[in-house]
């Protein structure tokens, strides 16, 4: 019985065998190799590791999505929430000449509501996210994966394999949709004038962010006006720079602790402002309900002409903060904004609008201060205390859009480098920005400063709200095209319908320009500048190093000199490059002639995409022979993604190396896997001394990084431009950029490496 058992198990450890080898054998011909440059062909056998697992593909469920959409209250739409309390002053500044002008406007806000805030964002933008994460990148990185639009040429065949990069593409083969890529694809200026509307749209978000906070306190604290008449508009305006002062003083808690403390306070207000807009609805004019035919709008632009077409820049205030649904999506998810949206905020903030417009149909000349005019008495302290609180919440939609955006933006090379803290464990995309916050908190303070008045306040912020629908609405038409390859008659009906209203509303606020309107212009200038000339000299400098890249062969003999010394411990050279060696490394050598035992040249690289599962974060190469102990690893990461400390970081690397050494060695023997495709022993053979080997090189690594420890390589490059340069080119290079790259923070503080461990290389790219 003893002996039957004992055959039993050979029998068995012999089928377990068998089956190893023949994974073994599958491996080798998934794996074999060409005769290819392997820095120039990383394509061919990069093998990614990990001993990391990830839920992030996973949906929500039921329970986190509401709590996610509570906590959205708080955060996204306390701008669009607190536009009834300026919206209809900014119509009718100096009061209602006709009452039936009241209707048309009414009827004008109801169907801008309905067809931009929920048509388009709701239930088509919201559409177009990025595994989640929302705004003007967002679009562009959608499709600089689907064409090749992007300007820095890192892409690689395995980035297509991250499960987050694919993109949901209608199986439709539609010629319009391989033209318009085509083109895109082909034309130089159309890449640059994606870029720029891209740049653009971000300049314009942050603009919002900055006007967003002074409209909203000012017209909340204005109405301690109608309290007191003794304060006046110096002392309201010094109530409300102390008040934005403080709001910016709490942005470093972050989203998740920031939205359940709002989000108690919003969702009381839509209840104030919806329930005294039904009140006064019953009480003054239930007649208004007549605004629901559109035909009012019409009557409105016969009777009033180009007044009822400057009047559409004040009307367009009724949308403020419907942009943040999209750029805030990343803090959140796409069904949560959904749920808030239709359930609590659309209907609230109709009501408010039909309740102020009923009592305005009996007290005309109140419009200048129609929202605390039409709240009845008993309510007026209640409503005034939750209008400020509300007012304060409101600028933190568009502050959190601010961070979300310049996340994205610096990731992809198109924003100078900034400290990024992920202020959540729980929800990823909830960051802060500190270096924005200050920014936003001293531009707000001088606007607040500056105009006082949010008449001409609200001129300015009609220019940047309109822009961002604006050329939110193109990128949507591309991806609408291209990616979906919708019905060109749904287009055109997009186009038609919401575009058209865009471009009227555009139309009416630029008429405003004198008055205001030039201060989004202004500061939206200054961003594109700054982000331009970043994104420009990032360029510049990646493609230099491309053009003067080391070759491998290169690379051997550097390693293979008996005059380079061999020194104990792992060595990670930070480059840009993902092909080939960075020109700094020679420059290194050339003036220390020493190389650590082992040494990994490290790329990190930002994708397209907003995460990459961390089980696909790293790819590996090695450069033969193996003797030479010298890797190639590039790190990607999404644009929302966050950097782990650098101890973690270590160690992670560290595993993925060993992992990378187990399969590598089993995997690179061509000649011994063509020549055992059916000799068992051989095969047997060759796996032991493969395992001996792994053995070997991982023991080898822990002695190196236990004796010597870990090193950090990183260049520090000076762009300078060439002889015979352009005035303007030696401006944007030698000054501009000099300047931006000496201020903001260094690859070393972005990376989080010790100090101790690092050593810089510098070198001037001409």
């Amino acid at each position: 019985m003893g002996e039957e058992a004992k055959c039993i198990e050979i029998e068995a450890v012999h089928e377990v065998k068998h089956e190893e080898q023949n994974q073994i054998r599958k491996s080798f011909r998934k794996n074999d190799l060409t005769n290819n440059d392997s820095f120039y062909l990383e394509s061919n056998k990069i093998i990614s590791n990990s001993n990391w697992s990830t839920n992030s593909c996973q949906g929500l469920d039921w329970g986190t999505t509401l709590k996610l959409a509570f906590q959205s209250i708080g955060i996204v739409y306390g701008d669009l929430g607190t536009s009834p309390l300026y919206v209809l002053p900014g119509v009718f500044p100096s009061g209602v000449q006709n009452t039936d002008d009241i209707l048309g406007v009414l009827s004008l806000i109801i169907y801008s509501l309905t067809s931009i805030l929920i048509i388009k964002y709701v239930f088509i933008v919201l559409s177009a996210n990025d595994n989640g994460d929302g705004g003007t990148f967002a679009l562009y990185s959608l499709l600089c994966r689907y064409a090749k639009v992007s300007f820095i040429p890192n892409q690689q065949p395995e980035d297509k394999e991250v499960s987050n990069y694919k993109i949901d593409v209608s199986n439709n083969r539609v010629l319009r949709a391989t033209a318009v890529k085509s083109f895109l694809e082909n034309s130089y200026y159309a890449k640059h004038i994606l870029l720029f509307m891209t740049i653009l749209g971000t300049s314009m978000i942050i603009g919002d962010g900055i006007l967003t906070p002074c409209i909203s306190v000012l017209s909340a604290v204005g109405g301690l006006k109608e309290a007191t008449s003794s304060l006046n508009d110096n002392v309201i305006m010094w109530i409300s720079v102390v008040i934005l002062i403080l709001l910016f003083q709490v942005q470093r808690f972050g989203t998740d602790k920031v939205g359940y403390s709002f989000a108690p306070i919003l969702t009381l207000w839509f209840f104030f402002i919806g329930g005294i807009g039904l009140y006064n609805f019953v009480v003054h004019d239930p007649t208004v309900i007549k605004a629901l035919n559109p035909w009012y709008i019409v009557q409105y632009f016969k009777r009033s002409k180009k007044d009822a077409w400057i009047s559409l820049g004040g009307c367009v205030l009724c949308l403020t903060g419907a942009e943040a649904l999209y750029a805030d999506l990343g803090h959140f998810n796409v069904l949560s904004i959904q749920i808030s949206t239709c359930a609590l905020v659309f209907s609230s903030i109709i009501l408010s609008y039909v309740g102020q417009a009923s009592y305005l149909r009996n007290h005309p000349m109140d419009s200048a201060n129609a929202f605390y005019r039409a709240v009845p008495k008993p309510m007026y302290w209640p409503m005034f205390v939750v209008a400020v609180l509300a007012a304060i919440i409101a600028s933190q939609s568009l502050i959190s859009a601010s961070f979300s955006i310049v996340q994205q933006s610096t990731a992809l090379g198109c924003f100078p480098r900034v400290k990024v803290v992920h202020t959540s464990s729980k929800y990823a995309g909830q960051v802060y920005v500190p270096e924005v916050n200050t920014l936003l908190m001293l531009a707000c303070v001088g606007v607040t400063l500056g105009f006082k008045d949010t008449n001409q306040i609200g001129h300015a912020y009609g220019i940047a709200v309109i822009s961002v629908f604006t050329l939110t609405s193109a990128f949507l038409i591309l991806v609408m095209i291209m990616i979906w390859k919708a019905n060109i008659f749904l287009v055109m009906l997009y186009a038609l319908t919401i575009g058209a209203l865009e471009i009227l509303y555009f139309s009416s606020v630029l008429y405003k320009f004198p008055h205001g309107g030039y201060l989004p212009v202004a500061m939206s200038a200054f961003l594109v500048s700054v982000m331009y000339v970043w994104n420009y000299g990032y360029r510049k400098n990646y493609l230099y190093e491309l053009q003067n890249k080391v070759p491998v062969v290169k690379l051997k003999e550097i390693a293979s000199n008996p005059k380079v010394h061999r020194l104990p411990g792992l060595a990670l050279f930070y480059t840009e490059l993902v092909e080939g060696i960075s020109p700094i490394f020679t420059h290194y050598i050339s003036n220390i002639p020493a190389l650590h035992s082992i040494l990994v040249f490290i790329t990190i690289k930002w994708l397209p995409i907003g995460k990459v599962p961390p089980e696909e974060r790293f790819l590996f190469r090695r450069v033969e022979p193996y003797e030479l102990a010298i890797f190639r690893c590039v790190v990607r990461y999404g644009y929302t993604d966050g950097r782990q400390e650098q101890g973690s970081f270590e160690q992670i690397l560290v595993d993925n190396l060993k992992e990378f050494m187990k399969t590598d060695l089993l995997t690179s023997r061509r000649l011994e896997s063509q020549r055992i495709s059916t000799e068992v022993d051989v095969l047997d053979e060759v796996v032991s001394n493969g395992n001996d080997k792994v053995e070997k090189e991982i023991k080898f690594l822990d002695q190196q990084t236990l004796d010597g420890g870990i090193t950090y390589l990183m260049g520090e490059s000076e762009v300078v431009s060439s002889k015979g340069s352009s005035l303007f080119k030696r401006f944007v290079i030698d000054y501009a950029y000099g300047w931006l790259k000496r201020c903001v923070r260094q690859p070393d503080e972005v990376f989080k490496v010790p100090r101790r461990k690092l050593m810089k290389v510098g070198m001037v790219y001409e």
